[in-house]
């Protein structure tokens, strides 16, 4: 794809990805309670993501938004580890090396803030996440980490960086 552009959120985008984000939880069986899809954040990422330590992106294709993720200094995981968060491709977008740009661009934005982890919940019926993330160096883990209040999610990952 050409005229691809990742950067960071801004306000004009909250519609855009909070769908995104809750089209692809209906798509993969994953809209539940416990998860973002209620999660009321969803619908104001531009403003949560105005901390200290933490950046979402967004990627687009001519104008049009194909998904974001972020990093976010999650509470509980300490000084030294974040958490990607809210990692989200249209379907049309998915297989096209979208999504680990985007998560290249979050490692980065972690190192630069000081991290020396990346943490992640996921759920077993994002099949095409979880061999993305094991690809860009994320392992297993047994138990989550931190309170990110999702409890929905059951698959725990780490990636040292």
């Amino acid at each position: 794809m050409d005229n691809i552009t990742i950067r960071s959120i801004e306000p004009r985008d909250n519609a855009a990805i909070a769908s995104i984000i809750r089209e692809s939880l209906v798509e993969f069986g994953a809209a539940r309670p416990g998860t973002v899809y209620y999660d009321t954040d969803t619908d104001r990422l531009s403003h949560v993501f105005q901390i200290a330590r933490g950046g979402y992106f967004i990627v687009e294709h001519n104008g049009n938004i194909l998904g974001g993720a972020g990093i976010y200094p999650t509470p509980g995981l300490g000084d030294t580890t974040c958490e990607l968060v809210k990692m989200y491709l249209t379907a049309a977008a998915r297989g096209r090396g979208l999504g680990r740009a985007l998560i290249e661009r979050c490692i980065a934005l972690a190192q630069q803030n000081g991290y020396s982890q990346i943490y992640l919940e996921t759920m077993p019926e994002l099949t095409l996440a979880i061999p993305l993330y094991e690809k860009t160096g994320f392992r297993k883990l047994s138990a989550p980490m931190g309170q990110s209040g999702h409890f929905g999610c059951g698959i725990w990952m780490v990636k040292e960086i």
